[in-house]
Formats: C-alpha cells, sequence, structure tokens
C-alpha cells in the first residue's frame, strides 16, 4: 500500500502541477465512516494557493475536488490488482471534514422531519460519495430507511419511515 500512497501523492502534484497550482501533498490516514480499514487522504497543502485557487479546485457545490478525487480513484488504481487498490479521498482547506459535518447534521435534521411527518423526505444535490455517506450514517437506525431514486446526473436520496 505504500507504494500507492506514494504514487497517489505523485499523481496529485504532477496534475495539480499541470493546471498551474503547484502544491505539496501529504498523506493522511483517517478511520472511515463505516468500520473498514483506515482511508488514504491526499491533502492539498493550500499555503502557497491563493482563494481564487482554492475556490477553483473545489468548485461550485465540491464539483471540482469531486472530479480530482473520481479521476484519482480510477487512474491511480488502473493497473492494480484488486486486492492492492487503495481508495483515496482528496482534501483541501478542510473542505471535505466541513462538507462531512454539514452533511451529518442535515441529515439529522431530515431524519427528525420523517420522524414527526410520517412522510418521506428527498434530499437533492448530492454527489454519488454524499449519498452514500447519508445511506452509512442512517443504516443502523432502526426506524427509518434510505434509497436512491433516479439517474445521474439527477439522482436523489429519499429517506423515508421503515
Amino acid at each position: 500500500m505504500e507504494q500507492q500512497e506514494h504514487h497517489g501523492k505523485k499523481w496529485l502534484e504532477t496534475l495539480l502541477s499541470l493546471m498551474g497550482f503547484p502544491a505539496e501533498v501529504t498523506v493522511a490516514y483517517r478511520e472511515s465512516e463505516i468500520g473498514e480499514s483506515d482511508e488514504c487522504w491526499l491533502i492539498i497543502n493550500d499555503a502557497q494557493l491563493t482563494p481564487e485557487q482554492i475556490s477553483l479546485l473545489i468548485g461550485e457545490r465540491g464539483e471540482g475536488i469531486d472530479a480530482i478525487q473520481y479521476l484519482a480513484n480510477t487512474l491511480i488504481n488502473l493497473s492494480v490488482d484488486d486486492s492492492q487498490q487503495q481508495g483515496f479521498t482528496i482534501e483541501l482547506n478542510g473542505y471535505r471534514l466541513q462538507r462531512y459535518e454539514e452533511l451529518k447534521a442535515w441529515t439529522q435534521q431530515v431524519a427528525q422531519q420523517v420522524r414527526q411527518t410520517g412522510r418521506e423526505v428527498e434530499m437533492p444535490s448530492l454527489s454519488s460519495a454524499e449519498r452514500r455517506q447519508v445511506h452509512t450514517f442512517l443504516q443502523e437506525v432502526a426506524d427509518l430507511e434510505t434509497e436512491s431514486r433516479g439517474q445521474e446526473p439527477d439522482r436523489r436520496l429519499v429517506v423515508k419511515p421503515r
């Protein structure tokens, strides 16, 4: 796995450089939300980036950083045996951690609304990774269930009573 981490770090630094955003990348591990092995985080050091560059990399509603993360996970693991593949989370300026907390709070609000009304609630505008997080947040909740409906790019997550 150490080779994958190094490859991921190098790949992301090269991508950033080609984009005109030379920045160092550090590797860190964070416990997975779903109890699997620790996740590998590639953290972009924003010390040499302007606020405009950070905003461009993150993109509107995280679309830029999501795209970079998708590319990283696809391209870095392309020629690697399934058993050696590594999942990567790309972090910049605390975006992922902040979004995780926002998503958790929103999910709790939606869960409370479903309990109070007894009706399902649709959570629009979530990336596939965010939908997965919401499914994970609520998978152990006895009185609620989640499902995804529709097709990309208009796929929606629904929270409803069991």
